[in-house]
C-alpha cells in the first residue's frame, strides 16, 4: 500500500539529496498509527531512505511507500539527517532525544 501525494506545498529545499518527491519507505505504524519516526536509514544497495518507528518489522506488507517531502513535513527533526551517508542509518529513544548516527548493520537475510 502506498501513501497518496495530495499536498505540494511543502518546501522543496528539504536538503536531502535527489527530488523532494522521491519514493521512500515508512511503515504501517508510522504513517497509520501516527508513531514517531526513531530509525532512519540510508540503505547502501539503492540509496534509499527509510522512516521508521524503530519496532521489529516481521511483516513485510507493514511497509508503505511515501514522498521523502512528505517526511519531512511530518518530522523536520529529519532534516538535520540530509547529508547522511549510504550504508548508515540514524536512531534515538524518543522524539526529543538527538539522532545517533552509525553504520548500518548487515541485513538479517545476509
Amino acid at each position: 500500500m502506498s501513501h497518496s501525494h495530495h499536498d505540494s506545498t511543502h518546501d522543496t529545499s528539504v536538503g536531502f539529496p535527489g527530488p523532494e518527491n522521491q519514493v521512500s519507505y515508512t511503515c504501517a505504524h508510522v504513517l497509520e498509527q501516527g508513531r514517531p519516526i526513531l530509525r532512519v536509514t540510508h540503505d547502501e544497495d539503492d540509496g534509499a531512505w527509510q522512516f521508521l518507528c524503530g519496532g521489529l518489522h516481521p511483516d513485510a506488507a507493514e511497509g508503505r511507500l511515501v514522498c521523502l517531502g512528505c517526511m519531512v513535513g511530518r518530522d523536520e527533526s529529519l532534516r538535520e539527517l540530509a547529508d547522511l551517508p549510504q550504508g548508515w542509518g540514524a536512531d534515538r529513544d524518543t522524539v526529543h532525544d538527538p539522532w545517533e548516527r552509525s553504520p548500518n548493520g548487515p541485513s538479517p537475510e545476509e
